[in-house]
């Protein structure tokens, strides 16, 4: 597969995650990179995300869900890289067929700050299944949560 193939196959995930999810545009989802190396998604701070309204922090269902998008997407990536003989309709019908298995997230700190970037991981690139290590943090860096997801890829 070239890697135009690729390129264009991730653009067309991050298209369909970015812009064709309701619930990722109430939310306010926006991936600011991705490619087989990596995944960055970012979402701003709103009054409509706050879990605890005395400590006027992020809803823990906000963070499980930005770890569960990044997830999916460094799952995908990973297939992606796993061989180079893809054409883009197996990358299209695999797409149909991408969901979360079993997901844990393990809260550090409480959700402060403005800006939180989620990235990950491949731990494993499977044919069918793979798993992914995610990480949230704030605009300063501070390390607000992280999770372990296993995807069906195929």
């Amino acid at each position: 597969m070239t890697s135009s193939i690729q390129d264009q196959a991730l653009k067309q995930v991050a298209d369909i995650f970015d812009q064709h999810v309701p619930f990722h545009n109430l939310l306010g989802l926006d991936i600011k990179h991705y490619d087989i190396n990596g995944v960055e998604v970012v979402i701003k701070m709103k009054p409509e995300l706050i879990g605890n309204i005395h400590q006027n922090i992020l809803h823990g269902g906000v963070t499980a869900t930005l770890l569960d998008v990044v997830g999916g997407l460094t799952a995908f990536a990973g297939l992606v890289a796993s061989r180079d003989d893809w054409s883009m309709e197996e990358l299209q019908q695999r797409l149909t067929t991408l969901g979360t298995i079993d997901m844990r997230v393990d809260f550090l700190r409480p959700g402060r700050g403005e800006t939180f970037t989620g990235t990950g991981t491949v731990i494993r690139a499977g044919n069918r299944v793979s798993v992914c290590k995610m990480e949230l943090h704030n605009e300063l860096g501070t390390h607000i949560a992280f999770g372990t997801g296993t995807y069906m890829v195929g």
